[in-house]
C-alpha cells in the first residue's frame, strides 16, 4: 500500500546543521561494532572491574576512556609508553615520562612499564584530584553522569568528550560491567495507553526520513508508515536488537549507494561511520566500499577525509 507523506523540505545547508545535532544524538547502539574495540574490551575488562571494586570508578567509564584515549590500544602513547588514558605528567609526577605534541608541542606525558600501571594510576589520578571529587558521589551505574562530570571537570578539551564516551559505552554495552545485581522492579498495574501525535517527515537528497522521539519503537513507526520493522532496520543499517532512542534519523526508504550531492566528508570529533552514513543518506556498506576500508579494522580519526560518491 502506498503511503502519502506530508514533509518539510530542508535546504541543502540544513543537512549540515543536522550533522552537528545528530553527532550528539545518534545513539551508540546504532553504530557498527569494531573488532579492535572488542579485542581491547576482552583484554582489559577484568582489570577495569577490579579497579571499579577498589576505587569505585565505573568499569564502563574506565574502558570507554581507555578505548577513546588510546585508540583501542593502538596509539603511539599506548604502544610505546603503556599510557592508555592520555594523562600528562603534572607537577607531582616523579615517574617515567615521554614527550609528545598534544594541545601544545613537546608536552610531558606519564609512561608506565605495563598497562596495569596505567589503569591503576588513572584511578588514583581521579580519586586524589579535588576536581573529580563530585564524581565519587554518583552511583556507579550512572555512566552518563560520570561522562558529563569528567568533561565539566576538564579531563579533556574536546567539547563532545562526554557524548563520545556515552556513545562507546552504549555501542559496546559496557554498562553491563557496572551492575552487580541491581534491577529496578516495575510497579504492578495497568499502564495507560499514550496517544502520540504523528511524526513530522523530512525530505533530503530525495529520501524521506523522520526523527525518532523519546519512547518510539520500531512497532510504532511500522504501524504509522506501513513499513515492516525488518525494512526499517535494513534501510538504516540497524541490527535486530537495536532500540530506538530520541534523536535517531530514521529513513523510510533505502539509502543511496553514493551521495547525489556531496563528494566528501572530513571526520569531526564524535563522528562514526554510522552517523556519517545517516547524515548523508549513504548505505553504511557503500561508505566503507567507496573508501576501500575494512569495516572490522577502521576507526574514524578526526581529520580523515571520506569520499561519499
Amino acid at each position: 500500500m502506498k503511503r502519502m507523506y506530508a514533509f518539510s523540505r530542508l535546504a541543502l545547508p540544513a543537512i549540515l546543521f543536522l550533522s552537528l545535532v545528530f553527532l550528539v544524538q545518534i545513539p551508540a547502539g546504532a553504530q557498527r561494532r569494531n573488532s579492535a574495540y572488542l579485542q581491547y574490551i576482552k583484554k582489559y575488562e577484568d582489570l577495569a572491574v577490579d579497579q571499579m571494586k577498589e576505587y569505585h570508578i565505573p568499569a564502563s567509564i574506565k574502558l570507554a576512556q581507555g578505548l577513546l584515549e588510546s585508540g583501542a590500544g593502538r596509539s603511539e602513547l599506548a604502544r610505546s609508553s603503556n599510557n592508555h588514558f592520555g594523562i600528562k605528567c603534572g607537577r607531582a609526577w616523579k615517574g617515567r615520562s615521554v614527550r609528545r605534541t598534544d594541545d601544545a608541542p613537546n608536552e610531558c606525558f606519564r609512561a608506565y612499564r605495563h598497562p596495569e600501571e596505567s589503569y591503576r594510576d588513572h584511578s588514583r589520578f581521579l580519586r586524589d584530584n579535588p576536581r573529580y571529587a563530585a564524581l565519587f558521589r554518583l552511583d556507579m551505574t550512572d555512566y552518563k553522569g560520570w561522562a558529563h562530570g569528567l568533561k565539566r571537570a576538564g579531563y579533556a578539551t574536546d567539547p563532545s568528550y562526554a557524548n563520545r564516551l556515552i556513545t562507546i559505552i552504549e555501542t559496546y554495552e559496557l554498562y553491563r560491567y557496572d551492575s552487580f545485581s541491581k534491577k529496578k522492579r516495575k510497579k504492578p498495574g495497568k499502564q495507560k495507553e499514550e496517544v502520540r501525535p504523528a511524526h513530522v517527515t523530512y525530505l533530503s537528497n530525495g529520501l524521506v526520513y523522520v526523527i525518532a522521539r523519546r519512547g518510539d519503537t520500531f512497532d510504532d513507526l511500522s504501524d504509522e508508515f506501513d513499513i515492516s520493522k525488518r525494512k526499517l532496520r535494513k534501510y538504516n543499517d540497524l541490527h535486530k536488537g537495536y532500540n530506538l532512542a530520541e534523536g535517531d534519523i530514521i529513513y523510510l526508504h533505502e539509502k543511496h549507494k553514493r551521495s547525489p550531492q556531496y563528494e566528501r566528508h572530513t571526520v569531526r570529533p564524535g563522528d562514526s561511520m554510522h552517523t556519517i552514513s545517516q547524515i548523508y543518506g549513504v548505505r553504511l556498506k557503500s561508505l566503507y566500499d567507496l573508501n576501500g576500508l575494512d569495516p572490522d579494522d577502521y576507526v574514524p580519526c578526526v581529520g580523515d577525509v571520506l569520499f561519499l560518491k
